[in-house]
């Protein structure tokens, strides 16, 4: 893991830490800090980390430190690779699209904030002939999670550990198993004192809250009946966020296939359900603007959805605000902003839909595929595709793109803005941004 040193460090704001996935507030929207629009290689590059292993994770930060999650994969040869799918319970027919390792050591990197050195790494643990995962996944694709003193790191099925960030020894750890079908992919969320994980797999979807001091399950809650002729049509990777509505009732919203699901967090109770259709593999983080809920149904053909939130029991047919059906993504999540939500779809069209009736305002190609999720620091948005090109357009009503950066590398990752730095995570690298 080597850093290259490439300016001076600018003295930044007053934005101090990138708790979780999405930022302090889990919607991507920054409301300090005043990043770079225009950054390259060899433009307001502060420095570069090589990274070790492969990982979507997105990097968080507190305190002058950079958490960040990986998995180091044994690659076995192509013989060794299609011998390995064959003791997994896929057809053949669907290696094509399959990764797998021999196995993974799982591990957890501290990165110096100002000079972008290691401080730290620390082994978690290796998984001897682990599932296998989709190619456009990893094995450390959830993103961690800071709470007080406490790193909470989630690799779904392979483990999930509770770090004390002052000294990096392990507090805890427990093992949730689950048939992700290909890889994991929710990330974690602390709410009340809290872990709260969303556990749709092939063979059950749940959604569970371990204490996070001690990792011990406080409760777990079954998802709705489904209706799909298997498990792969139920599974579901999203994160979820927490809410307060008009009531005052304090809610966390569980996206998942065919149901988007209200849950009491102290207890696991069900609020109210809504039943979405088909979809399923949900990945969008869901956004609430203080009204409504906007939340992606997934793949199969991925919709946008806006719904109130103050409801009770099955409330599918009469909360539903709007729908959207056209260049919807399956995997990026959406920004709520002035009565406005921006999306990038899988294929690169970015929308701009107005939020209270879900009509088009302006749609325009970008290029490249998305899978990251865009963020709003300072009145722009950034958007990263898998290319390591970072579009920067301002919100409005018409699509105003400032600036196209690129970088090296494949970008995956959500960025992170903390102060006026920009935090980029590509295939192989780490990078700091600033003016």
């Amino acid at each position: 893991m080597t850093a290259i040193v490439a300016a001076a460090i600018p003295t930044f704001g007053l934005a101090e830490s990138w708790p979780q996935f999405r930022g302090p507030r889990g919607d991507g929207i920054v409301t300090e800090g005043n990043p770079p629009v225009q950054f390259g290689e060899d433009k307001n590059l502060t420095w570069k980390t090589d990274l070790e292993g492969k990982a979507w994770s997105s990097p968080v930060i507190a305190d002058g430190t950079i958490w960040l999650t990986s998995a180091v994969e044994i690659v076995p040869t192509e013989d060794e690779r299609v011998e390995l799918l064959r003791k997994t319970e896929n057809e053949e027919r669907q290696f094509k699209q399959l990764a797998i390792a021999k196995a993974i050591e799982l591990k957890v990197f501290a990165v110096d904030l100002e000079t972008g050195k290691l401080k730290q790494t620390i082994e978690l643990t290796t998984v001897e002939q682990p599932d296998a995962i989709h190619s456009l996944n990893s094995y450390a694709s959830p993103t961690p999670v800071i709470d007080g003193n406490r790193v909470l790191c989630h690799f779904g099925t392979f483990g999930t550990f509770c770090i004390d960030r002052t000294n990096g020894k392990l507090i805890w750890e427990r093992t949730l198993p689950l048939k992700h079908a290909v890889g994991p992919g929710s990330s974690p969320i602390i709410h009340d004192g809290k872990v709260i994980l969303i556990q749709d797999g092939l063979e059950r979807q749940y959604v569970t809250a371990l204490n996070a001091e001690t990792g011990s399950t406080e409760w777990e809650t079954d998802r709705p009946p489904m209706d799909a002729p298997t498990g792969d049509q139920k599974k579901a990777y999203c994160t979820p966020i927490v809410v307060t509505d008009s009531n005052g009732r304090e809610q966390l919203l569980c996206m998942g296939s065919q149901w988007m699901v209200s849950y009491n967090a102290k207890k696991g109770e069900e609020f109210w359900r809504l039943y979405h259709g088909k979809g399923f593999s949900v990945v969008p983080r869901p956004v609430f603007d203080g009204e409504a809920v906007y939340f992606s149904t997934g793949f199969g053909k991925p919709q946008l959805w806006a719904a109130k939130v103050d409801g009770s029991g099955d409330v599918t047919d009469s909360h539903v605000l709007w729908t959207v059906k056209k260049s919807i993504p399956a995997k990026p999540s959406p920004i709520a902003v002035d009565g406005l939500l921006f999306v990038v779809d899988d294929n690169g069209v970015a929308s701009c839909i107005d939020s209270e009736d879900g009509t088009n305002v302006w749609s325009k190609r970008l290029g490249g595929k998305f899978s990251a999720s865009p963020i709003l620091a300072n009145g722009r948005m950034y958007f990263c595709n898998h290319d390591g090109e970072v579009f920067v357009i301002k919100p409005g009503t018409e699509c105003d793109i400032e600036v196209t950066n690129q970088i090296d590398g494949q970008i995956m990752a959500s960025p992170a803005v903390i102060g006026d730095a920009l935090i980029l995570r590509t295939a192989t690298s780490l990078y700091r941004f600033d003016r």
